[in-house]
């Protein structure tokens, strides 16, 4: 607890971690203009599926901005995170004096894995909270509509959202252990970034063809946008389930590789 209280300290004192969250708030803020000023095109049947139904509900807003954040600024947002955390310091050189102490490697690794989760929750609340205060003053606050067609209470839709943004924080997770992993092999966080990026990108390709179904259950990207299902009645659980455990196995199985491969790292390279 010790490490990760230090770690949050620095996250806190460091600017350039309010530009990242800055940058998170501005999506669902123009996201939700653009929307205000489309409102009455009648010829424009908006962009479909979970952004349609927030285009005069702000209470669901937050998934329409969730929709746009996780095709690309999450993902990067996230590589750059998981990767600084750990090859920052080795780029300033800071990583030999905390190796040098009687500490564990091991302690070490969940420390800035820990501040790297919690710097991406809050972002994740961020969104949530400035698209739904956008959206509160642009559409006002009504029952929500599934994507089924039923309409729902709003505390019932507050629920769900919640329930959204838990998931695509699991998913995220898997990127940032991802770009943790690269972190242990190099000395320099954007190539550590670029390395979990690819990976990232590599399996969306290989998700996008049909030849390659087979190995959609064992993508951690093919998952990312199961949350949807909560959004349908009765709710689609088995993917989400499913995606969960897959998110929960590629954390754990990364983070073990991160801790094996930095336990034998030489504080000297």
């Amino acid at each position: 607890m010790r490490l990760l209280r230090l770690e949050l300290t620095k996250l806190f004192a460091q600017k350039r971690s309010y530009v990242g969250w800055a940058g998170l708030l501005i999506v669902p803020l123009l996201m939700t203009l653009a929307l205000y000023l489309n409102r009455n095109n009648h010829h424009d049947h908006g962009p479909g599926g979970v952004i349609s139904l927030a285009m005069h509900n702000g209470l669901l807003m937050p998934i329409a901005a969730i929709t746009l954040l996780s095709a690309f600024l999450l993902p990067l947002l996230a590589s750059m995170v998981g990767s600084y955390q750990l090859a920052g310091e080795a780029e300033t050189g800071t990583i030999k004096t905390w190796l040098m102490h009687s500490i564990s490697r091991g302690g070490v690794i969940l420390s800035k894995w820990g501040v790297a989760v919690i710097y991406v929750a809050i972002g994740l609340a961020i969104v949530a909270a400035g698209a739904f205060l956008a959206g509160a003053l642009a559409f006002g606050l009504h029952a929500p509509t599934l994507l089924s067609g039923q309409t729902i209470s709003v505390a019932h839709g507050l629920w769900l959202t919640a329930l959204s943004y838990l998931y695509v924080l699991a998913g995220v997770i898997c990127i940032l252990s991802l770009a943790l992993f690269f972190a242990t092999f190099t000395n320099s966080s954007l190539t550590a970034a670029i390395g979990a990026l690819l990976v990232v990108i590599v399996m969306n390709i290989l998700g996008a063809f049909s030849y390659f179904n087979f190995l959609k259950p064992y993508l951690f990207t093919s998952r990312v946008d199961a949350w949807q299902g909560l959004f349908s009645q009765p709710v689609e659980w088995s993917p989400i389930l499913k995606g969960v455990l897959v998110f929960a196995i590629y954390t754990v199985a990364l983070l073990v590789a991160a801790w094996s491969v930095f336990r034998r790292k030489d504080i000297l390279v």
